[in-house]
């Protein structure tokens, strides 16, 4: 591209003043043969702008759920919540109708690792522990977060396992540095899982987000530090480790196509955060 001439990013600035500099960086990592992003993965500050609106909405909305929940609460409750309150914000709540998800929220609870689907049979019990994942569409943009909740005293293994959980998503979001690499964010997470003998799911993971639900990169939560693509500034994703108490094999419920189950009954945990990559770091955009 010409200097001059408006930069492919779309942020309406010229070439020469927005992405050559970068453009002529990643390039010097290209010719090393490093897996780079693809341009279409590379968000401009209008962008950015609109997820961290959404952001604040979805965060707001994971709040509320905090305020709220509780023993003899239905995951349909929960549902009811998230769906309200996303709506009287001028929102979207992205899970319904999502290639046939018939819910507002995702309601996971002990040995249900993801895609738990809210219903008013499904009643919060003392010893609990649920994930809540929510998802915001706010003016075209998406923004995602998960928190996981005890529900009364769960016991010490449960409220280690959920605390161990929060703490690789931590590490991983740690991990990301500007031209860092994504094999980074997954060592992280896996070697500190797996220093308290748990185990992280690989074949589900994080993924980049902003624009549409789910967008490239896969962000797996097992890695090879110093591997995997290129992280660079403007790349929106999520860190969303699923960590399990047993074994990592799992499998899908056959009657409702969704939810995802540990094989050995086991409990798993999950946090989730959506982050910019930044020229200095990262920058968080929902809890």
């Amino acid at each position: 591209m010409q200097v001059n001439e408006p930069c492919w990013c779309k942020s309406g600035k010229a070439y020469g003043q927005c992405h050559q500099a970068f453009d002529q960086k990643l390039d010097s990592y290209r010719r090393k043969h490093k897996i780079v992003p693809r341009r279409d993965m590379i968000k401009n500050e209008k962008q950015i702008d609109g997820i961290r609106e959404a952001g604040k909405i979805n965060t707001a909305v994971l709040d509320l759920v905090a305020r709220e929940i509780r023993p003899g609460m239905s995951t349909e409750q929960i549902n009811t919540i998230v769906h309200e309150y996303t709506l009287s914000q001028g929102a979207i709540p992205a899970t319904l109708h999502y290639q046939g998800f018939p819910k507002s929220v995702c309601t996971s609870i002990n040995d249900e690792v993801c895609h738990g689907i809210p219903s008013p049979t499904r009643i919060l019990q003392v010893g609990d522990i649920i994930n809540v994942d929510c998802t915001t569409i706010y003016k075209g943009y998406y923004a995602d977060a998960s928190r996981m909740f005890c529900i009364g005293p769960v016991g010490p293994k449960r409220q280690k396992l959920v605390e161990v959980a929060k703490e690789c998503r931590d590490l991983g979001v740690e991990a990301v540095r500007p031209w860092g690499y994504l094999g980074d964010v997954g060592a992280a997470i896996n070697g500190h899982a797996r220093k308290h003998g748990y185990t992280v799911i690989r074949d589900i993971g994080g993924h980049g987000v902003g624009l549409q639900f789910h967008e490239d990169p896969y962000v797996c939560h097992i890695g090879k530090k110093g591997t995997g693509m290129l992280l660079v500034p403007g790349m929106v994703f999520t860190i969303e480790p699923m960590v399990n108490m047993g074994r990592a094999e799992f499998y899908e419920d056959a009657d409702n196509g969704w939810t995802i189950y540990t094989d050995d009954g086991l409990p798993s945990a999950q946090w989730e955060v959506t982050l910019a990559v930044t020229e200095t770091g990262t920058e968080i955009l929902t809890y």
